[in-house]
């Protein structure tokens, strides 16, 4: 008992100092000042995160190559994915207890759901699960989860100085800036992924936290690892005009590849939640098929960086040596290079999703990557057979900008990014040209990126329109109204008139023993009859109810909700749940109202 009050009372003390700490913040910093501060410790933890990450892979390929693999035990390559994966696996089931992939969807649902609210074990629960997962040759990148990584930063770090929804939505995007710039060493790359792909009606005020967590997390990542750019280019051809034609080319190609990664991506891994429900299911299904790829195309191990630097440095037959099919390079060594990267292309996705529905830890940025420098070499070598003189360390330079802006839609980000990791600003007119191209391509067949697929699908994602962004933020629960009277079919209208004599509402839902929603009563049908005392038992509430216009269930968006509203005509509409129980009603006017109140804390400075 004693140690009970001891610890109230440290607790006690520890909880005043942390309000008066609040409290003095308040008073002697403004809440500008202290987002500007803010971001800068956001970008510094997050570069810090992205360093410990790449430390960590570094850490155990040096261990798989330098001991499991030395010695020409290459057979080890099958196994250690595995190994790895089945370590993510058991780290996330056992530790973390709960689901950590697909990082940039778990933000963009942070954001329209959860108030901006991260759980504060992503801050490193993404770190070691992709370390685990990538370390050991998972066929995905490590990027999606350091994103995922500096946004819980900046949100938990937001939480804990008790800002708004607003100003936390603004430190995510903050976390993901870092993110980026610490681990690309890309800082426009960075500040234009969050415009692009996760913030929405941002001002200059909120463009100046985004830039120094950016600054802050690259700045760091060049004293941690040097200011050499990713994939340094040893020479590259200048651009000509003339070329202009085959960069259209290629923008088209890498927009159809991107409609291909981002459909099938979506199916399989769909197909892999859905068929296979068992955890040791999925280690066996997607381990052996990832071993069986790797097997057959070495180059599918790990992120495949080092593909994407041999290509870009005209080094393009070391990625099929080492695979079983090089005994067909002799035959026709052209065609044969060409059907080899086309089926890497094929099978990238089905790697990855191998790796991540197995249980593994990563994003899609790398694979994205790897396979844009991928269209980029075939079509500059097909080009080149047909007697097209094009450069093909240029075509995978500026395909690796194509296909990110196609899977991610996402043309600006495409575009500085790679300009940044590899140093070539020569060519921003190519790679502009092959973005946009790329994004119009897709953007005729798929509306939405692969991160924000499901969330559309749910209509639970936030866009650039204002007005779906308010929607989306309001939630069924701040509109419900709950003080109508139930009554029940078996009433008389003797009852049901002393029940009308306390309520101040018109509408009277109509429930059964169970509260299951039975249909409605308007007071205008029974008005008549009110005043007459010889029909009070003749009549009774089931003989006199009417079925609602329309049912609202509780987890239905709000934009399907206003729909519900203009094709039914109502004003007041009644809501259930997933069992047909009744909850309440919701009035348009409520709904107006309540959309006024956050559309002005939306657009507030």
């Amino acid at each position: 008992m004693g140690h009970r009050i001891a610890f109230g009372r440290r607790y006690a003390m520890q909880h005043t100092f942390y309000d008066r700490m609040i409290e003095w913040r308040e008073r002697h910093i403004s809440e500008k000042h202290l987002v500007l501060l803010l971001s800068f410790f956001v970008g510094a933890f997050s570069a810090a995160a992205a360093g410990l990450l790449k430390s960590f892979i570094h850490i155990i390929q040096q261990l798989v190559e330098g001991h499991l693999i030395a010695g020409g035990h290459t057979w080890w390559y099958l196994i250690t994915p595995v190994i790895g994966i089945t370590l993510a696996a058991l780290f996330v089931k056992y530790i973390v207890r709960d689901d950590i992939s697909h990082g940039i969807t778990k933000i963009l649902y942070a954001i329209s759901q959860r108030k901006s609210i991260i759980k504060p074990h992503n801050m490193w629960s993404s770190v070691v699960g992709s370390g685990l997962t990538i370390g050991f040759g998972g066929s995905v990148g490590a990027e999606a989860p350091i994103v995922l990584t500096g946004a819980a930063i900046g949100s938990n770090l937001a939480k804990a100085f008790r800002l708004n929804q607003k100003t936390m939505m603004l430190m995510i995007g903050c976390g993901a800036a870092g993110a980026i710039g610490g681990i690309f060493k890309a800082p426009i790359a960075g500040l234009v992924f969050t415009l692009e792909v996760l913030m929405m009606d941002l001002t200059m005020t909120s463009v100046a936290p985004l830039l120094i967590s950016s600054v802050t997390a690259t700045a760091i990542s060049y004293l941690l690892t040097g200011v050499e750019p990713m994939f340094p280019i040893a020479a590259a051809d200048p651009f000509l005009v003339k070329r202009i034609p085959w960069y259209l080319i290629l923008g088209a190609i890498c927009g159809l590849v991107s409609l291909y990664f981002t459909r099938g991506m979506n199916h399989l891994e769909q197909w892999m939640k859905h068929s296979i429900q068992s955890m040791w299911g999925k280690l066996l299904v997607g381990g052996a098929t990832l071993s069986m790829l790797i097997f057959l195309f070495p180059p599918l191990y790990g992120e495949g960086y080092d593909v994407i630097r041999q290509l870009i440095n005209g080094d393009c037959t070391t990625a099929i040596v080492n695979s079983p099919l090089s005994q067909f390079f002799s035959f026709n060594p052209q065609l044969v290079l060409v059907g080899y990267f086309v089926a890497i292309i094929l099978l990238k996705i089905v790697a990855s999703v191998a790796t991540n529905g197995a249980g593994g830890v990563g994003g899609i940025f790398a694979p994205s990557l790897f396979m844009g420098a991928i269209v980029g070499f075939v079509t500059a070598r097909l080009m080149s057979m047909m007697g097209l003189s094009v450069s093909e360390a240029n075509f995978a330079l500026v395909g690796m900008a194509g296909l990110m802006s196609g899977v991610m839609h996402a043309p600006l980000t495409g575009i500085f990014l790679i300009a940044e990791l590899t140093g070539g600003y020569h060519l921003f007119m190519p790679l502009m040209i092959v973005s946009v191209i790329s994004y119009l391509t897709i953007m005729l067949f798929e509306p939405h990126s692969l991160y924000a697929m499901r969330l559309a699908q749910k209509g639970e994602l936030l866009t650039h329109n204002k007005d779906r962004n308010v929607l989306t933020l309001l939630k069924m629960d701040s509109v419900l109204e709950t003080d109508f009277i139930t009554i029940f079919p078996e009433m008389t209208l003797g009852q049901l008139v002393k029940v009308i004599s306390t309520s101040h509402r018109n509408v009277f839902p109509v429930v059964d023993n169970d509260g299951h929603l039975r249909g409605i009563l308007l007071l205008d049908e029974v008005r008549n009859n009110m005043f007459q005392p010889r029909l009070y038992k003749r009549f009774t509430v089931e003989q006199v109810m009417t079925s609602p216009a329309a049912v609202l269930s509780s987890n239905m968006p709000m934009e399907k909700v206003m729909e519900t509203f203009e094709d039914t005509g109502a004003w007041n509409l009644p809501v259930v749940d997933e069992e047909r129980k009744y909850l309440g009603f919701v009035s348009k006017s409520k709904i107006f109202n309540s959309y006024r109140h956050v559309l002005v804390h939306f657009s507030e400075e």
